[in-house]
């Protein structure tokens, strides 16, 4: 969608409805996402596989209709399906970092659609501190791991050291101190 004065508006798709994705999220959204992009850029160096971080639209079921997501991250890897802002194959790997205004469809609808859409891997991420990884197992997602960044060094539960790798792309890893980075949860 194009605001008057000509530039793209942030928007979704969903059974025929536009959701206007204004304003934009938080500072601390953006951070995540940018941490997250740019370990999976990183790691996906001389690969045929591209990471796109809320810029591009997951057009989820083509065949059908012309409704779209934009994912905050989502990794494709079947290029000859990126067609002008859009991408209408299955993403490898999608990630939605969650803001009070977004928090329910994330969790829900969104869910829903990547999962049967057929996406390997779904991560739902919180600038709070917290990551669900969803694995798609039969057709359907499953919670495989579920972590909340305890990053006080005194507290016995401190984990800012756990490494998280990728499903599809086991090379590629990350701690959860890597993924909040430059986020004042407590003195890192």
């Amino acid at each position: 969608m194009e605001s008057a004065a000509g530039e793209r508006r942030r928007d979704e798709k969903v059974n025929g409805i536009i959701y206007d994705m204004s304003p934009a999220p938080g500072y601390r959204h953006g951070i995540v996402n940018n941490n997250i992009n740019t370990m999976i850029k990183q790691g996906l160096k001389n690969s045929l596989c591209l990471v796109f971080m809320e810029n591009l639209d997951f057009k989820y079921q083509p065949d059908v209709n012309d409704d779209y997501l934009c994912p905050d991250i989502m990794v494709v890897c079947d290029r000859k399906l990126l067609k002008g802002s859009f991408y209408s194959g299955v993403p490898k790997f999608i990630a939605e970092t969650i803001s009070p205004s977004t928090a329910v469809r994330d969790k829900t609808e969104k869910k829903d659609i990547y999962e049967k859409a057929g996406v390997d891997e779904y991560w739902i991420v919180s600038p709070q501190g917290s990551v669900e990884i969803y694995y798609l197992e039969n057709g359907r997602y499953v919670l495989k791991y579920h972590y909340m960044l305890q990053d006080d060094k005194e507290d016995g539960e401190y984990n800012a050291g756990q490494e998280i790798c990728f499903k599809a792309f086991p090379h590629i890893k990350m701690t959860l101190a890597d993924i909040f980075e430059g986020i004042c949860i407590s003195s890192m």
